[in-house]
């Protein structure tokens, strides 16, 4: 099963450079960073809601939504923010320096977020190895804008 989860991490990551260079297309149709992010949103909800129904996935009772921490609903407010944010970024940077950038954003709270194992995460405290891990990829990721800098 570990061999099905890489995958898909893998697929993932992939697909992020193609999303953000597909919606800075559709930006370009549209004229607003924000409609392209809000156009692509609803064109991945309309998608959600149908594997939904489709899997005949039962809808929650209101009263177990209701006693969800106020900080679980927010999580679409930083997939809007990601989505506009790489909108307006993929023609800026490309798409090496805006995911290289990404990741390494993702590497740096992720080390924070294991550490105190918020969100529901294990607690996994910072170690010389991920301290070490992750201080190479923001070395990788200043060699790699760098590098579109001196370009």
């Amino acid at each position: 099963m570990l061999i099905v989860y890489i995958f898909m991490g893998l697929l993932a990551g992939a697909v992020m450079p193609a999303q953000a260079g597909i919606n800075y297309k559709l930006r370009t149709f549209l004229g607003d960073p924000v409609l392209a992010a809000f156009m692509s949103f609803l064109v991945g909800t309309v998608a959600l809601a149908a594997l939904a129904l489709a899997q005949r996935t039962p809808w929650p009772a209101w009263h177990d939504v209701a006693r969800a921490p106020w900080w679980v609903w927010i999580g679409g407010f930083m997939g809007a923010y990601v989505v506009a944010s790489s909108v307006v970024l993929a023609p800026r940077l490309g798409a090496t320096a805006m995911l290289a950038l990404i990741v390494a954003g993702q590497m740096l709270a992720s080390v924070v977020i294991d550490h105190y194992g918020w969100f529901g995460y294990r607690v996994d405290p910072v170690n010389l190895r991920r301290v070490l891990g992750t201080l190479l990829l923001v070395a990788g990721v200043w060699l790699v804008v760098s590098a579109r800098r001196a370009s």
